[in-house]
């Protein structure tokens, strides 16, 4: 065999080489260079300055919970999709703060009688503004529905009023609309108050379809069927 074809072919087999090196560690760059690192799920931070009402411990008079609480600043939503990139799972989330809402306690300082929350779906960002356009302009369609909301439909009562910081789990069953789209869905929500602030963090599993959004398929990206909308709050009395 010449030389140059010994060149050619040991030129091809690297070319290969390379090639099938960057299908595999290509995916796993993205997701560990590129597309960031996901939030965290949203939980409960009492942070310093969000809860510095009541000593923590002390029981919170239900004259003093009861009534209507707003959104503060500090409160986020989103979601959570996963895309699979060329058999590469990769976690994207989007965040924005422009969330408004309310909640009313009833007089017995146990029971979430209503509950609204609107979220700016337009002002949401992940890593990447191309994935933010595609979901803003196709999935969303923002331009028609700029807003998503959720909105209680069944009161929470919890066994009874908890104490200054104690984190309380609770299913809260309300009408969720996207894209203009509305399905009943259950959220999972963790609760902290002081009695005059307060904290919520939960999430909601959802299927897009079922909202009629179509999650995109580039062939080599896919982003999976289901996913969270997530929401991590800040609340005063």
């Amino acid at each position: 065999m010449k030389k140059s074809h010994k060149v050619l072919i040991v030129t091809g087999a690297a070319v290969l080489a390379v090639v099938a090196a960057a299908a595999i560690a290509g995916p796993l760059i993205y997701r560990d260079l590129v597309a960031g690192q996901a939030a965290s799920a949203p939980t409960l931070s009492a942070k310093e300055g969000v809860l510095g009402g009541s000593a923590v411990g002390d029981a919170l008079e239900p004259s003093a919970v009861a009534g209507e609480w707003t959104v503060s600043e500090g409160s986020e939503a989103g979601y959570r999709v996963n895309e699979v990139l060329n058999g590469t799972d990769v976690t994207v989330t989007g965040r924005t703060s422009d969330v408004r809402g309310t909640f009313t306690i009833s007089e017995d300082g146990k029971t979430l009688s209503a509950a609204r929350i609107e979220v700016d779906v337009a002002s949401i960002q992940t890593d990447s503004s191309s994935r933010d356009s595609y979901f803003r302009d196709n999935a969303l369609r923002t331009a028609e529905h700029p807003t998503a909301t959720f909105t209680l439909t069944k009161p929470v009562t919890l066994a009874e009023t908890p104490k200054s910081g104690d984190a309380v789990q609770a299913t809260a069953v309300g009408d969720l609309s996207i894209a203009g789209t509305t399905r009943s869905v259950e959220a999972a929500v963790q609760v902290q108050s002081d009695g005059s602030t307060g904290q919520l963090a939960g999430s909601i599993p959802i299927t897009f379809a079922d909202f009629g959004v179509e999650a995109p398929d580039l062939g080599f990206v896919k982003v999976e069927p289901k996913g969270a909308v997530e929401f991590q709050l800040n609340v005063a009395h």
